[in-house]
């Protein structure tokens, strides 16, 4: 198939310069600060096993079908090109590259394998953010010990940082990632969560991200109450590190993610407390803000350059980088379907409301969600592609490969991480 054609001539590079002026182009251009991407191998898709014996035969064809086309691929324009950088045919997979150390990926699922994190890395991120979270915010009691080992945040931020500079780079993410998984965990989910009275404990931790401008009567009480509990001690605290690194720009686009981040909680809080399963595609709009987005769009922080805002702003890239957001977090829905099934409570993942919404069977329905997966990296991958094109700077093709980068060590620390997730029994 052709290649992607270019975006609508006002997404063009040379439409972009009448917007943003000639000087600003040149000044981005100036400030990048580009490395070669690291070779990035071609999909993998997984062969599943057949279906087992006792799944009756017209729900095997149906779900069997579904699994065909998940294995068949991208088809249609542009799918021969969804690769960042342009070419005509993908590089071979390098041997070091072929198969992560452990876990075993979702079959039929559309990814990039990636190498192994660099391991000196690794153990040295996991000492420092364990040092930290014991001993500069105090963000769990002994006994959660094991689960904050099982998560393997060290890891986690290697694999989706491989351009990061140094150490001190990678522990911007990973604070900030700790953090946030703190939140989900004590306000919204395993660790003493409720979706009632939800939305105050959100807008006062949103506070220590973005803070609180009021009288001088009152600024002592909201400083001390940033000390008051695990989750603002610790957004508080990885955001004074990650402001010694960002420009008033970054930090002001990671404050705006983490807003949408935190009405995605209150949207998942509230039909939880009504007992809603949403439709279909009102549950993926959820999704798109209760995701991971706050976590590559910061990818030029943590690389040590800028995307300037301008850039950052512009409605390809905002639609690349929703599409990223939204394809790593169906991919956590998948992985962590048994987890959650076995978990209190009914959790809404995808697979789940595909079930209930369209009726089909739990197979059926995880096979679907898999489909859905896979569309959205596919558009995202050939949305980065076209916007690469029209828009040559080093900085963009930067950001775009490190968005890219995100989206596959996201995938890898799901894989591999056998202490947190299983795969459901469907093959």
């Amino acid at each position: 198939m052709p290649n992607p054609g270019p975006f609508p001539p006002q997404l063009s590079l040379s439409a972009a310069a009448l917007h943003f002026g000639t000087t600003a182009l040149s000044d981005s251009a100036a400030r990048a600060c580009d490395v070669k991407a690291a070779a990035s191998g071609p999909p993998v898709s997984s062969v599943p096993v057949p279906p087992s014996a006792d799944v009756p035969a017209s729900e095997a064809e149906t779900a069997d079908a579904a699994l065909e086309r998940i294995l068949r691929g991208p088809s249609g324009l542009g799918t021969t090109s969804l690769h960042l950088a342009l070419r005509e045919e993908p590089p071979a997979l390098p041997e070091s590259r072929a198969a992560p150390a452990e876990g075993n990926p979702i079959p039929g699922l559309y990814y990039h394998p990636v190498a192994e994190p660099d391991p000196v890395r690794v153990e040295e991120v996991s000492r420092r953010i364990k040092a930290w979270a014991l001993e500069e915010v105090d963000l769990y009691p002994e006994e959660w010990e094991e689960q904050f080992d099982g998560f393997s945040v060290g890891r986690y931020m290697v694999a989706c940082h491989p351009d990061a500079p140094t150490v001190d780079h990678l522990m911007l993410a990973t604070r900030l990632m700790v953090a946030e998984n703190a939140v989900d965990d004590c306000y919204c989910e395993d660790h003493g969560g409720s979706p009632i009275g939800l939305g105050g404990r959100l807008l006062l931790a949103h506070t220590a991200l973005d803070p609180l401008h009021t009288t001088k009567e009152y600024q002592p009480q909201w400083a001390e109450s940033l000390h008051s509990d695990a989750p603002r001690r610790a957004y508080r605290s990885a955001m004074e590190y990650f402001l010694q690194e960002a420009s008033p720009s970054q930090a002001d686009r990671f404050r705006h993610d983490m807003a949408r981040l935190h009405m995605g909680y209150l949207a998942e809080a509230a039909w939880a407390q009504t007992e809603h399963v949403p439709e279909v595609w009102a549950y993926l709009a959820m999704r798109q803000f209760n995701n991971f987005r706050p976590c590559p769009t910061i990818t030029d922080t943590v690389g040590g350059y800028e995307l300037p805002a301008d850039l950052h702003a512009q409605p390809a890239m905002q639609r690349a980088i929703a599409l990223a957001g939204n394809a790593t977090t169906i991919v956590n829905d998948l992985y962590s379907y048994t987890k959650e099934l076995a978990s209190p409570g009914r959790h809404l993942n995808l697979p789940v409301v595909i079930a209930e919404r369209e009726g089909v069977s739990d197979r059926e329905a995880y096979l679907k969600a898999i489909e859905v997966h896979n569309d959205l990296m596919h558009d995202f991958e050939a949305e980065a592609a076209a916007l690469a094109a029209a828009c040559p700077l080093p900085n963009v093709q930067r950001f775009l490969r490190g968005v890219a980068a995100w989206v596959d060590g996201n995938h890898y620390w799901h894989q591999t991480n056998t202490y947190r997730y299983s795969l459901p029994d469907f093959w």
